[in-house]
């Protein structure tokens, strides 16, 4: 399903693919000293020679300069420098301790109080929470919109909006945006444009190519890709990138080094783990959309898929997580199909190595936009097992829906 872009030119004079990035970004030879992986880094103090070199050091940039433990070592910045060359036009990359820090972060660079922030009706909750709590405290409003809504986002814009954040595919019922129309709409307004790109990854979608400012991503998902590190990353374009650093060395965010080095080594299996997801969960996509237990499969590569042609038009690929909506029953019913799965494990989170279901009810996380469901909603983290197994699975608990 994957599609790549032009790859015609010679080997000598063309850009390297996406999965050669992921082995050979930043691997500098100056911080892997012969290494395949650069080490890792521990540190708090940093020693200099002298008093001179140490009143120099703080009136300088620090950006990949040894200063202070919680302005990085080689360990974060060979993470950062990977995820920078994966967006063409990024400026830099900076990591958080998690998803959410890094969206908060973000939010926190081009937002001040008094300030208006139109975010999608479908984001993820703990986003919403941001806006409802930390934001709102702040004195900054936020006016949820239908992900739909494209270029009518300008109506939307009022004269204190100062961002629109986005997130495309949906968080549950995974409606696809019209990220240029909004961004070209936003900026004309002078509007910051972020985007969370977790599901996509820059490997199916380069947001900053698409008119994103800030692109997050939350990668203690597939970046990591094993569920054993909690990371997030945002990267920037140039105009954006020193509000961007101000505000995270003032909240004081820093990634640990080990957790880092973790997520440089996911990041070198990415880009084939990805390719294994997307292809076990499509096929698992179409196979729900046969079952008469099933009323719809929400899976953006799927024409029934809000915003599909907006997937077919703006990605090079899709993931592993998706939802379904069940044909009718109740909470008691999906339950059970659910506990009785024995290859899909119940917990929140995604993009590892295993598959996962939980129950999902999109109604609860939405202000603009209600839909109508046949029944209630399960989603799916498509691992690396069998599909085939995986099928059997669902297939069982398909049964036992049908049966209570």
């Amino acid at each position: 399903m994957a599609r790549d872009p032009d790859r015609s030119a010679s080997p000598a004079t063309r850009p390297p693919a996406d999965a050669t990035k992921v082995v050979t970004a930043g691997r500098r030879p100056e911080w892997t000293a012969g290494i395949v992986n650069p080490p890792v880094w521990r540190a708090s103090t940093i020693l200099y020679d002298s008093v001179a070199d140490l009143r120099a050091a703080a009136g300088r940039d620090t950006h990949h300069r040894l200063f202070y433990g919680r302005r990085g070592t080689p360990t974060q910045w060979s993470l950062a420098d990977a995820l920078t060359e994966l967006e063409p036009g990024a400026h830099a990359t900076f990591l958080y301790p998690s998803g959410v820090a890094a969206v908060a972060a973000a939010l926190l660079s081009v937002l001040s109080p008094g300030d208006e922030l139109l975010l999608v009706d479908s984001a993820y909750d703990p986003t919403r929470a941001i806006a409802d709590g930390l934001l709102k405290r702040m004195g900054i409003t936020t006016r949820f919109y239908d992900p739909l809504v494209g270029a009518g986002i300008a109506e939307l814009v009022s004269d204190r909006t100062r961002a629109v954040l986005l997130e495309s595919p949906g968080s549950l019922t995974f409606e696809v945006q019209d990220v240029p129309a909004i961004a070209a709409a936003a900026k004309a307004r002078g509007c910051a444009v972020l985007l969370d790109n977790t599901w996509a990854t820059p490997l199916h979608f380069r947001a900053l190519e698409h008119g994103v400012d800030l692109s997050i991503l939350a990668c203690t998902k597939y970046v990591v890709g094993h569920s054993d590190v909690m990371l997030g990353s945002v990267t920037a374009t140039p105009e954006r990138w020193a509000a961007l650093r101000d505000t995270s060395f003032q909240l004081g965010q820093t990634a640990s080094p080990d957790d880092a080095w973790l997520g440089s080594r996911g990041l070198r299996t990415m880009a084939i783990r990805l390719k294994q997801h997307e292809a076990s969960a499509l096929r698992i996509a179409e196979w729900l959309a046969t079952r008469p237990e099933v009323a719809q499969v929400l899976h953006p590569a799927l024409p029934s898929c809000p915003g599909h042609e907006l997937w077919r038009r703006d990605f090079t690929g899709a993931s592993g997580l998706f939802s379904f909506v069940l044909n009718g029953g109740d909470d008691a019913a999906r339950a059970r199909l659910i506990d009785g799965l024995e290859l899909f494990g119940i917990g929140y989170s995604w993009g590892g190595f295993e598959s996962l279901a939980i129950p999902v009810d999109p109604h609860r996380h939405r202000s603009v936009v209600k839909r109508e469901q046949a029944g209630p909603m399960v989603r799916l983290q498509i691992g690396l097992e069998d599909p085939d197994d995986l099928i059997a699975d669902l297939a069982a608990g398909l049964e036992r829906w049908r049966n209570l």
